[in-house]
């Protein structure tokens, strides 16, 4: 048995355990194929430490689903989730409350939809169970558990994948838009002159910029760890701010040392160097090496634009330290989301936030496009991913791990610019730039919902928002 005390058959086609974002969105695109789902939720029998409500899709944390303007990244996924009829993005309109550019909800009303509507169709059937171990069946059985997946299960997952491929806290930097970088006083260069050059960008700090960086950082204000975080840094990750509290001259010894890294056509040796690292192939984001923060995203942008070269950042991912379930998936997923034949002889999925997607909008997109996997697999077709230039297909690749630099870990990420290849010719502002990703990806997501032979895709004009 697979959860304690259950002795009823399963006679469902698939398996979805977690009722979260991502698992009522499959599990509701998988019902509404006509494909029989059973939907095991441990609510009410058993719930997180972050969760109070007995609600399916309960938001834990901000009731705001980021930007609606679709000339922002996240904006133009939710209107691709539109097209593609998803429950989530039909419950946010149903609930939504005034927010200006931004789509939040009223998370009472919004989860409460939710709930009914899985409750009430027919081609599910919710069991309210604690799953402690993936059940050995003959048909797709998919996790989507998210961050705070239940211990035993988690362990279970871990005698499947191995231990390195499921990590249990997030330590990011923030990412910055390349084109954002002032190059008056920030400059390409490699640590003592090892590897590609144009894979660094360095931003120099005298001795007054480096001490005022400091001093603004230690008066700064950090997210604080909710209960059930219990965070325990390791040694070689803490935060920066963390770092900065040692002493004054602990970043110059760390993170922000200048050895190896004078200027290439001056020789000027620096007091410290703000070291960015290319983040994707593309070459269109780059990294703030070693700049993992809690400190909140106002304070990030408005510290980290002291620095010589970010004056004028924008930011694509704002830095973080939490915790967060989930797993290498490049390393143990195959292109439809599913476990490598030598993980598993049966079809195990896994959708959501612990697949290293970073948001409500990112989990429920995935949620979506492991449905469409899965019932590809049933249907007896390949399953066709949308094109990279959407933003759903730009999330498909980040969880496929192609747009890995060699060497580099994966890391959880939200939906941005970066992971969609840039324009073809560089657009004269920003603003144009959006507009040509944008169109560009309305356009693809049109010819693949034209050429693609899922029934439930296959939206009239009219249906399109």
């Amino acid at each position: 048995m697979f959860m304690s005390n259950l002795t009823k058959e399963v006679m469902s086609e698939v398996i979805v355990i977690g009722a979260g974002l991502a698992g009522c969105e499959l599990s509701y695109q998988l019902a509404e194929r006509g494909i029989s789902v059973q939907l095991y939720e441990m609510k009410p029998t058993a719930r997180s430490p972050a969760h109070v409500s007995e609600h399916f899709a309960e938001l834990v944390c901000s009731n705001s689903f980021r930007s609606n303007n679709p000339m922002n990244a996240v904006g133009l996924l939710k209107e691709e989730m539109r097209r593609m009829k998803s429950l989530i993005m039909q419950a946010a309109e149903h609930a939504k409350v005034p927010a200006g550019d931004a789509l939040a909800v009223n998370r009472d009303v919004f989860a409460a939809f939710i709930h009914a509507r899985i409750e009430a169709h027919p081609n599910i059937e919710v069991v309210n169970a604690c799953v402690k171990k993936i059940p050995d069946v003959d048909k797709p059985v998919v996790c989507a558990t998210g961050p705070l997946t239940a211990p035993e299960l988690a362990q279970n997952i871990i005698e499947k994948i191995g231990t390195d491929s499921m990590a249990f806290y997030d330590a990011i930097a923030p990412i910055i838009d390349a084109d954002s970088i002032n190059f008056e006083h920030a400059y390409f260069k490699s640590r003592w002159d090892k590897g590609e050059a144009r894979d660094y960008v360095n931003c120099p700090m005298d001795q007054s910029t480096y001490a005022a960086f400091i001093r603004e950082m230690l008066a700064a204000d950090a997210v604080h760890a909710k209960s059930f975080e219990e965070l325990h840094y390791f040694e070689g990750c803490l935060p920066l701010e963390e770092m900065a509290s040692r002493g004054i001259e602990t970043l110059r010894f760390g993170p922000l040392k200048p050895v190896g890294l004078a200027h290439p056509e001056t020789d000027e040796r620096f007091h410290a160097v703000l070291q960015l690292r290319k983040e994707n192939v593309h070459g269109t984001a780059y990294n703030l090496v070693g700049c993992q923060t809690r400190l909140k995203q106002p304070d990030q942008k408005r510290i980290f634009r002291m620095v010589p070269g970010l004056e004028n950042a924008r930011f694509l991912r704002f830095g973080a330290i939490h915790r967060n379930t989930y797993l290498n998936t490049p390393d143990i997923l195959q292109p439809d989301f599913s476990l490598k034949d030598q993980l598993s002889t049966q079809p195990i999925y896994f959708a959501g936030q612990m697949t290293g997607v970073e948001g409500y909008v990112e989990s429920t997109a995935s949620g979506m496009l492991v449905a469409a996997s899965i019932a590809a697999r049933l249907s007896g077709r390949t399953f066709d991913c949308p094109p990279p230039e959407t933003m759903l297909g730009g999330l498909a690749r980040h969880v496929r791990g192609e747009l890995i630099l060699p060497k580099r870990a994966y890391e959880p990420s939200n939906i941005t610019w970066a992971l969609v290849p840039p324009p073809e010719k560089r657009p004269k502002s920003k603003k144009q730039r959006k507009e040509i990703l944008a169109n560009r990806a309305r356009d693809a997501l049109t010819l693949w919902l034209q050429q693609h032979d899922d029934p439930y895709l296959n939206v009239s004009s009219d249906e399109m928002v």
